[in-house]
């Protein structure tokens, strides 16, 4: 294996000869999108994931190319660069210990190797009596509650992944099996911890769930540990029982088998240590020439962050496979078309009215963070800006076909798109709505009119196949200058366009799987409060309707409490159309209670 030094200097080396100079035109040509995405997307930047080499290295190209267009630098200490922190990965802390006393008899375990904290557990130290619960699935409807019976109040409940079917995801119990429903049952039951097994039954028994970062906080305010099953079953041999027998038994006749240890004490210590990184977003802008209006601002923008190596947790759609995730497409096309239309509005500077503001946002990939960042700590005043145009994922136009997300975000957006594509170039696809899972969308919640540019998805989206050879430079030159006129478009427009909310359209719910409710709200992936910030809710939604707002934090969803973003899409499992549902959240120093009508995705 070479050195890391080695590798950065390597990297550094093979950066500088792919970035020689070359002469290039002031208009928008494929040539130079592609000499754009080819480093981009080159190998030496291994991905552009965020906080690594290849990022930093990538967001030096596109600081050095807005130098050379001449941009005014409009972040941190009068440079381009506007840096954040974020948690970039999780270990197995310091402050991790676990102890049984069975039977008077003290028994120690070794964090990372007989046990190790979960994604979902609290920093927390407990001491109580263990309590297994089976599979810790409750179910009206299917008749079957491990917990019939059974006080778990201020106790530690043992209980096995996945259920009496194993984890077939065509068995009945399948929805009340993930972590997060058994997290949630076992917490509003009043346990203060939870140790998670894989039984004897099923493969892998004593293989230890390794920690994963995911987007958002995880921690469901509880101990969660997971267990090899060997020390499970020296546990239940202690007591005269067999943990394999019981597990078939359970099994075979869909019946819980639910008890207390007597005379067992658990000390339970939980420590995951989050590993922080620096990254930053990279801004310029091109300043107007009109005396009143040049303190509004057109804001352009794309993401330049991609999945670097993938591997799990990552966003890969091949998991199971570490390589390079050059990622030409998502989104180094984007970022190309930013630097071209940046370019080009620089050499318009004195037929400019509005100043431009030129965003490449990083982070996207790990929930919008770059954006999340920059719209909570701008560098003017959000009620300055008039629009935001984004670009991520233009390199694949095929027939001619172009999604144009937001149009309904104000009632300007449809005369200048028309008068734009007045020739017919596009077969365009419409969508009203401004929310979404890119950069346009943290906007969109500070109620800023946006558009989102996007060519589709393909076989290689997410995958290491996502490479510079695959993009239509030709087509992808006639989105940017699709962008590039629509801006200029709404630039002669002298009155400030008027922000309005959109509802969710039908194409829009018949596109979300997996649910049947819809409750409204956007996720603020950046915040880490104990429960659920939001950044804003839908036009119409029941979210809305019931009068949450941005900045609220949910804490309690139809009586369960809500620690994290995953917690709430588990409990929106539960419910149907029309269901009433009280939601409590916290506003500032506020408590309050709604009352929201769900509504059918």
């Amino acid at each position: 294996m070479k050195s890391k030094s080695f590798l950065i200097v390597l990297s550094l080396i093979i950066g500088c000869s792919l970035t020689q100079n070359i002469t290039k035109s002031p208009l928008i040509t494929p040539d130079d999108l592609k000499y754009h995405v080819k480093y981009l997307a080159s190998d030496a930047l291994e991905g552009r994931r965020a906080g690594l080499v290849g990022n930093n290295l990538a967001s030096e190209y596109i600081a050095n190319e807005f130098a050379e267009y001449g941009l005014k630098p409009l972040g941190d200490n009068n440079s381009y660069f506007q840096y954040f922190t974020f948690v970039s990965d999780l270990k197995v802390g310091k402050n991790n210990s676990l102890t049984l006393i069975i039977k008077d008899k003290l028994y120690s375990y070794e964090p990372g190797i007989d046990f190790t904290p979960m994604n979902f557990s609290e920093d927390t130290s407990i001491t109580g009596s263990l309590v297994f619960a089976g599979y810790g699935i409750s179910s009206d409807s299917l008749k079957y509650d491990d917990y019939e019976g059974l006080d778990v109040k201020n106790k530690i409940v043992l209980m096995m992944r996945y259920s009496p079917d194993g984890d077939s995801s065509g068995s009945p119990f399948f929805e009340y099996s993930t972590f997060q429903k058994k997290i949630i049952n076992a917490r509003d039951k009043g346990a203060t911890g939870i140790i998670f097994i894989t039984g004897p039954q099923n493969e892998n028994k004593n293989q230890l769930i390794p920690l994963r970062i995911e987007r958002g906080s995880m921690n469901s305010g509880i101990a969660v540990i997971n267990l090899k099953c060997d020390i499970a079953e020296y546990i239940f041999t202690s007591y005269g029982k067999n943990l394999d027998s019981i597990q078939k038994s359970i099994n075979t006749n869909k019946k819980p088998l639910s008890f207390e240890f007597p005379n067992l004490e658990v000390k339970l210590q939980t420590h995951i240590e989050k590993i922080y990184s620096k990254t930053r977003n990279v801004i310029g802008f091109v300043e107007g020439s009109h005396p009143e209006l040049k303190n509004q601002y057109i804001i352009i923008g794309a993401h330049f962050d991609h999945l670097g190596f993938g591997g799990p947790g990552s966003g890969s759609l091949v998991p199971d496979t570490i390589a390079i995730h050059n990622g030409a497409d998502d989104n180094a096309s984007g970022t190309a078309g930013l630097l071209e239309i940046a370019q080009y509005i620089s050499t318009r500077s004195k037929d400019i009215n509005r100043s431009f503001v030129f965003v490449a946002f990083s982070a996207e990939e790990l929930g919008l963070l770059g954006s999340s960042h920059f719209v909570k700590n701008p560098p003017f005043e959000l009620k300055n800006a008039v629009a935001m145009l984004n670009m991520d994922m233009i390199g694949r136009l095929r027939d001619s076909t172009l999604t144009v997300q937001g149009v309904g975000t104000s009632p300007i957006w449809n005369q200048i798109i028309e008068r734009q594509n007045s020739d017919s170039i596009f077969k365009l696809k419409l969508g009203q709505d401004g929310f979404g899972s890119s950069d346009h969308a943290s906007f969109n919640a500070k109620e800023i009119p946006v558009l989102f540019f996007f060519t589709g998805l393909h076989s290689d989206y997410h995958k290491p196949s996502d490479d510079w050879n695959l993009i239509n430079y030709d087509g992808q030159k006639m989105v940017v200058d699709f962008v590039a006129k629509i801006a200029l478009d709404l630039d002669t427009v002298y009155n400030k366009p008027e922000y309005t909310k959109v509802a969710l359209s039908n194409n829009q719910r018949e596109g979300m799987r997996g649910f049947r409710v819809s409750f409204g709200i956007m996720p603020d992936f950046g915040d880490d409060a104990k429960g659920l910030r939001i950044s804003g809710t839908r036009a119409g939604s029941a979210a809305e309707k019931a009068g949450l707002k941005a900045n609220d934090i949910i804490v309690k969803f139809g009586g369960k409490s809500v620690k994290n973003i995953y917690d709430l899409t588990s409990l929106l499992g539960d419910y149907k159309p029309g269901d009433e549902v009280e939601v409590v959240v916290l506003r500032g120093e506020e408590t309050l209670t709604f009352k929201a009508i769900l509504q059918a995705r």
